[in-house]
């Protein structure tokens, strides 16, 4: 897996955290370097080492180191523990109730979910209680096992004494952003909900990194809001989808564990086999943020920057990129947003790069982002570009979005010659879009039995998060025209969107 620098700056910080948080009960966090086989073959005599526990994870390359781990602990004579946290449920048992196949689509996910009923609750917090059976190691050179750093690792991470971190590592920082997001958006008793200004800044809740890297249960995020729901008397309800955003966290997750060769297109049996431009210059471009277009590009900054974007802002440079106006793979974007995202996840990662490029899971493929339109409609003033793309900051807000259609004098009034200081639009998006829309449908014509895969017999409008949440615009197509169109709340991805179907049939609040 591909790890920037920001993710392993987050990830360090986790550790450092959970190190403060053991030590307050008695212990502390050894960290060990080298490898699994030649660190415990030296560890178990040293520590007297009897039992060796991890979480069960779905990934393959967790499955192959587990069972790597389960050979060497019975050649060790060691006892394995291990248990399921990082999943709402034990995907086998969905897959069981789905009669031996992962369920893939929403709707039947939903259904299996429905038989199976509530997940789990969250454990207790462990106390000091607990480690009174089980003693720390004694290491006199304890320097040895302490988190490492970025310079240890070598990298070259930016100076954190410069630069305000926006995303802390740690539980002690997701148990405090869950409790304040609740406080802010009025779901607790006596607050009030707070608005922001620009709904492309992190006012979601912003715990997909702490939820990708286990820094926040999942189960406890889970129940946590049923228990609002169940409270709620004096104060607004968080919306059911927040729920739902876990929910499909999880049918991707599902799905993943029972598709071969799910992260990529060539042997993924769900996925379309598309013939994408191989188009390096191109997909540097977009890499680096200099298409041409500014709404593209703000966005792609801000995912280099600081390793998060918003759910629209994903769905509208993956659209950008793949079908709607490069044609180059997903393949591509998946590994882009692996190596810059704090919450890059395996499988929600490659799950929503296949819906986005509607390789997979989402088949309204006539429905393109316009890469001006959609952008305006959401922060018409352009104060997003113009943080992260200062050299358009000076030029007026009726230029922002399509600056090589201002006249010279405006543009050098703004300090920035379109050409010369930011790059020309690197496409025509009218002609690519329309070109391409003609080639995904052909794919999906020759290909028809691969689309019912992960489509229902009865197709439900699908939900970009755009219209209802933002007003902005998408287009869809219908020959060579575009119009607006209007969302339906019944079936959108989570991690990219925050709404999803409520299931009565789970529970008898909310879900």
């Amino acid at each position: 897996m591909r790890v920037g620098v920001l993710r392993w700056r987050f990830l360090l910080q986790s550790l450092q955290d959970l190190h403060a948080r053991l030590r307050a009960v008695g212990s502390r966090l050894f960290v060990v370097r080298g490898s699994h086989r030649a660190v415990l073959g030296e560890l178990v005599g040293r520590w007297g080492i009897t039992q060796i526990s991890f979480d069960s994870e779905m990934e393959p390359h967790h499955t192959a180191l587990q069972r790597e781990l389960g050979e060497m602990a019975e050649e060790l004579g060691l006892s394995v523990y291990t248990r399921l946290s990082h999943t709402l449920y034990d995907l086998s048992r969905i897959i069981e109730a789905n009669g031996g196949e992962p369920p893939l689509t929403y709707k039947k996910f939903l259904r299996v979910l429905s038989a199976i009923g509530e997940p789990e609750k969250p454990v207790r917090d462990i106390t000091a209680e607990d480690f009174q059976r089980c003693n720390t190691p004694g290491e006199a050179d304890c320097e040895r096992y302490a988190v490492p750093s970025l310079c240890d690792l070598g990298l070259d991470g930016p100076d954190e004494s410069q630069e305000e971190v926006l995303w802390p590592g740690g539980e002690t920082q997701a148990l405090q952003r869950l409790n304040k997001h609740l406080e802010s958006q009025g779901w607790l008793e006596n607050t009030k909900t707070q608005t922001v200004m620009n709904s492309l800044w992190p006012n979601t809740t912003g715990l997909s990194p702490y939820l990708s890297l286990g820094c926040l249960s999942v189960r406890t995020f889970y129940h946590t809001l049923g228990k609002v729901y169940a409270q709620a008397k004096n104060h607004s309800l968080p919306p059911v989808a927040l729920q739902g955003q876990v929910l499909w966290r999880e049918f991707f997750y599902t799905a993943a564990s029972a598709t071969q060769n799910f992260t990529r297109m060539e042997g993924n049996p769900i996925c379309l086999q598309i013939h994408w431009y191989d188009d390096q210059d191109a997909l540097e471009k977009w890499r680096t943020a200099r298409t041409g277009f500014p709404w593209i590009d703000a966005i792609m900054t801000q995912l280099r920057q600081e390793g998060w974007i918003h759910h629209l802002s994903r769905h509208a440079v993956a659209c950008f990129l793949t079908r709607g106006d490069l044609w180059i793979s997903w393949e591509e974007g998946m590994k882009v947003f692996e190596e810059y995202l704090l919450d890059a996840d395996y499988s929600i990662n490659a799950g929503n790069w296949m819906w986005l490029s509607a390789s997979a899971f989402f088949h309204q493929y006539n429905r393109i982002f316009c890469p001006v339109r959609f952008g305006r409609r959401t922060d018409p003033e352009g104060h997003y570009i113009r943080k992260y793309l200062p050299v358009l900051r000076s030029f007026p807000s009726r230029y922002i979005y399509e600056p090589w259609t201002a006249p010279e004098e405006v543009q050098l009034q703004a300090g920035c010659i379109i050409g010369k200081d930011y790059p020309l639009p690197m496409v025509c998006h009218a002609e690519v879009s329309e070109r391409n829309l003609a080639l995904m449908k052909e794919v999906r014509s020759s290909q028809e039995n691969t689309t019912k895969l992960t489509r229902d017999a009865v197709e439900e409008s699908v939900d970009v998060g755009v219209k209802r949440e933002l007003g902005a615009e998408s287009e869809e197509h219908q020959s060579s025209a575009s119009k607006r169109f209007s969302s339906d709340p019944q079936a959108r991805p989570c991690s990219w969107g925050p709404e999803a179907p409520r299931l009565p049939e789970i529970t008898g609040q909310a879900v």
